[in-house]
């Protein structure tokens, strides 16, 4: 390979939320241990440099000297218009897009600006955990639609379930996370134009989350769901670079509106939004010169993931998990061990001393016994927290 993703980079002493926030990790409740061999493999991060494209450009503006006000350049917005289009064939008009500081915060505006206190917004659990707190706290009401499992011990959409959900007077939204967060299946074209016409049929507006999208195995096909869908103007869909090219703190969400009612809406919720001149390099560069990275990192992912599985088959062997299609999550399911909650979480955070994020959060109601992992880290890191875990397993 080109790029070297098994090189490991030091983050201690730069913030890093998992490296460096240990105490606050643990009065948060994330972990009951946090030390100087605590692997923390729980945020949707990577541990890997990003593309040298990137790090190029973030020097271009550095050297500039002057870090002032700024929008979004002409430059930018071909930069994601001429991506989307060569990588999904989405054609996108500049004017559909709307610069949001970061996809959870874009979640925020749009449940406000589409919804009143007290609707119902869907969301199929287990589902990421921003989804929930963004919604109960903003005073609306989560409604499930809970995702089923099929013979191959893959995710799929209830779409009797969700259908019923979406005829409630009550329910205004409907929050689609695809890829899906924490399983990483990527919903079917079947399903998500089914999805779409279920929601226009009852007036849902729909929240398509697809930051993950092009993080996908080489195998695989990502499909927007506005590529499927026989209408675009109820959807509202987040793209950003931050997880395919390891940007998240700089805040790089673009929000596609197609309907210009509301995108209107969104942007009076948001108000006065700028990226930073940093962001817009980041944007520019990674959409034009990082494509070459990204298909390296892809296969150093999926090859990561087939060792992962390969030592769970031998090693953990009643631990169920299925190749995610993608994201770079893995979703683990311990229950077959028999043993409670509390007893998973001893053997892996405190004894295995590795920090993953446990199912409960992502569903209250079914999500015991699971656990979420990112395999966002290179290779040995990786591999030495899956040693670690399987050794408090062993012999059981």
């Amino acid at each position: 390979m080109k790029y070297n993703f098994n090189e490991t980079i030091n983050r201690r002493g730069t913030g890093s939320i998992k490296w460096d926030m240990g105490d606050t990790l643990m009065e948060l409740g994330y972990a009951e241990r946090y030390d100087e061999d605590t692997l923390p493999l729980f945020t949707a991060d990577m541990d890997i440099a990003v593309p040298p494209c990137i790090v190029d450009a973030m020097h271009k503006v550095a050297d500039h000297r002057i870090y002032g006000y700024t929008l979004p350049t002409k430059e930018y917005y071909e930069a994601i218009i001429n991506w989307f289009g060569r990588r999904h064939d989405w054609v996108i008009k500049q004017e559909e897009i709307v610069f949001c500081p970061g996809t959870v915060f874009a979640l925020g505006v749009a449940v406000r600006a589409y919804t009143e206190p007290g609707d119902g917004i869907i969301i199929q659990r287990p589902v990421y955990t921003p989804f929930t707190t963004t919604i109960e706290g903003n005073g609306r009401v989560v409604a499930n639609s809970q995702m089923l499992v099929n013979e191959e011990g893959y995710y799929i959409a209830d779409l009797t379930s969700f259908e019923e959900q979406a005829k409630k007077p009550e329910n205004k939204m409907f929050i689609l996370c695809n890829p899906h967060n924490p399983s990483g299946r990527i919903f079917s074209k079947e399903d998500l134009r089914a999805m779409a016409k279920i929601c226009k049929e009852n007036d849902v507006v729909i929240i398509a989350d697809e930051i993950h999208g092009d993080l996908i195995r080489q195998n695989s096909i990502f499909t927007p769901i506005v590529k499927v869908a026989d209408d675009t103007d109820h959807i509202v869909t987040c793209t950003a670079i931050n997880k395919t090219f390891n940007v998240a703190g700089l805040h790089a969400t673009n929000v596609v509106i197609t309907n210009p009612e509301l995108r209107s809406a969104f942007q009076k919720e948001l108000g006065m939004s700028m990226p930073t001149p940093f962001t817009i390099g980041a944007v520019v560069a990674a959409y034009n010169e990082g494509e070459e990275w990204l298909e390296e990192l892809k296969t150093y992912m999926d090859e990561t993931i087939d060792s992962v599985i390969d030592f769970c088959k031998q090693n953990l062997p009643k631990m169920k998990c299925v190749r995610p299609e993608g994201t770079y999550i893995f979703w683990m399911d311990f229950r077959d061990y028999g043993l409670s909650r509390d007893e998973i979480r001893k053997k892996i955070y405190i004894d295995a001393n590795v920090i993953l994020e446990e199912g409960l959060m992502f569903d209250p109601d079914q999500g015991a016994g699971f656990e979420r992992i990112c395999l966002s880290s290179p290779r040995p890191m990786v591999q030495e927290a899956f040693k670690r875990i399987a050794n408090q397993f062993k012999g059981m």
